[in-house]
């Protein structure tokens, strides 16, 4: 009988590797040369896994780029103006910035603001990029055009008793959730772009003025008014909280037709339009995104484009109570019976009542997630791992996520009442996990995961 190392098993390994190479030479030139999409599956497939290509590209229909309207101009020069702050030195820019995916610049959990630039804020600012879509705060599906006023309340009572949803990323619920969804900030109070650039102007910690007159003095100061009017007539400038509005609305027209706030430039866009290459790490890293027994991260930011081929918005849309734990260097969070609530407060007025709801924040788009340097509606996390390991923890090993007492006892969910704990999601993966389970990732997916989440910024150059 032959041995492994006589010249018959020599001429046989040595014609496995020639015809391995052939074929993937073969594949190598047809990927580089024909589309994928024209090749029969396998192939295509098979080309998809050993070059990073995408099988199946698509079209994506991105936002026109058009020059700025004359409105959306003065929206721009307000965005950027310092001189509408109380302290003088502070604009929209400054905690949104453009060189930052329009998050904040730095790593401080919350932003500084008022009049003396020293007053902090109570919430980590978010990205203003990748708004254009969002749709008015409801629960539930999209009321669509009407006259008549919604009302939350009768909204969240038909809603309670509705059976919760089990998210997963490749599956496809029936029918629209009957869970709060859409809107700006946090909390999802303002409804409009228009409505979130109104609420910075008078916050103590913010902008800090004292009210829309002292706003619309400004505005005059600066030369504003002269310019709305040649827009919206001269009446603008005589009720001051119209003349805010209106230049509210001109920021807001800044953010909607400036293709920098929504830009779809990343790695992943040229992706999925067949037009970049993504390393192993990169491809191993979006499969555990979509897989719902590891990552799960596609159940709540979608990654898929749109039926109508708009490219996705890494988000539902939805609100979550997740149980980040307490961010103890928040000064609003050394009242030990202080709790930040999102939608049922403190900033949010009309649905402290809807207790069901204590304790949901909105799930933000992970486009430009990686250029963050804060994550989380209190900024307890400062970078990708921090946040990876929170997923795949919390439920596993929980003693590694939350602080002890005296006692040794984890303090878990600790920035939420316990009354309200049984609103955070224990239900989705990862975290229907039991404490003492294996955790869902390992370090080397958790790098394959980030190294996913990178190619998700703007600015790839293909």
């Amino acid at each position: 009988m032959p041995t492994t190392s006589s010249p018959h098993f020599v001429r046989r390994g040595w014609s496995i590797a020639i015809l391995s190479a052939a074929v993937i030479c073969i594949v190598a030139t047809i990927a580089q040369y024909y589309r994928p999409q024209a090749l029969p599956e396998p192939i295509a497939q098979l080309a998809g896994n050993l070059f990073g290509i995408n099988p199946h590209p698509v079209k994506l229909v991105r936002p026109p780029v058009m020059p700025l309207s004359a409105v959306a101009l003065i929206g721009q020069r307000i965005f950027h103006d310092p001189t509408l702050s109380a302290s003088g030195r502070q604009s929209c820019a400054s905690c949104h910035n453009a060189q930052n995916g329009y998050g904040p610049p730095n790593g401080q959990s919350v932003q500084l603001g008022g009049l003396h630039l020293a007053t902090a804020g109570l919430r980590a600012v978010p990205s203003l990029a990748y708004l254009y879509r969002q749709s008015v705060f409801g629960i539930g599906p999209e009321a669509g055009e009407t006259d008549t006023p919604v009302n939350l309340d009768q909204l969240a009572s038909s809603a309670l008793n509705t059976p919760r949803q089990q998210k997963a990323a490749d599956v496809k619920v029936a029918a629209p959730a009957m869970v709060p969804q859409g809107g700006f900030f946090w909390d999802g109070r303002a409804s409009t772009l228009q409505d979130q650039a109104i609420g910075p102007l008078t916050n103590p910690a913010e902008m800090a003025n004292v009210d829309n007159a002292e706003v619309a003095r400004k505005l005059a100061k600066a030369g504003y008014g002269a310019e709305l009017a040649k827009i919206f007539g001269t009446a603008v400038t005589k009720d001051p909280n119209l003349f805010v509005s209106e230049a509210m609305f001109a920021i807001g027209r800044y953010q909607f037709e400036d293709a920098s706030f929504h830009a779809f430039s990343s790695k992943y866009d040229y992706w999925l339009e067949g037009h970049a290459r993504l390393t192993s790490s990169e491809q191993r890293g979006m499969v555990l995104f979509n897989d719902k027994n590891k990552g799960n991260c596609a159940a709540c930011h979608l990654s898929q484009p749109s039926q109508d081929g708009q490219p996705p918005l890494f988000t539902d849309t939805q609100y979550e109570a997740l149980g980040v734990p307490r961010n103890r260097d928040l000064p609003a969070n050394r009242a030990a019976t202080f709790y930040d609530m999102g939608i049922c407060g403190p900033l949010r007025k009309d649905m402290a009542t809807q207790s069901q709801y204590c304790g949901m924040f909105l799930t933000p788009t992970l486009r430009n997630a990686a250029m963050r340097k804060v994550f989380f509606h209190n900024g307890v996390y400062h970078d990708l791992k921090q946040v990876l390991d929170f997923y795949n923890l919390r439920a596993t090993q929980p003693e590694k996520i939350y602080p002890h007492d005296k006692n040794g006892h984890v303090q878990q969910y600790d920035d939420l009442p316990a009354s309200d704990h049984t609103n955070i999601d224990v239900f989705d993966a990862p975290f229907d996990k039991k404490a003492g389970d294996t955790p869902p990732l390992n370090d080397a997916e958790i790098a394959d995961l980030i190294a996913f989440l990178k190619i998700l910024n703007d600015g790839y150059k293909p």
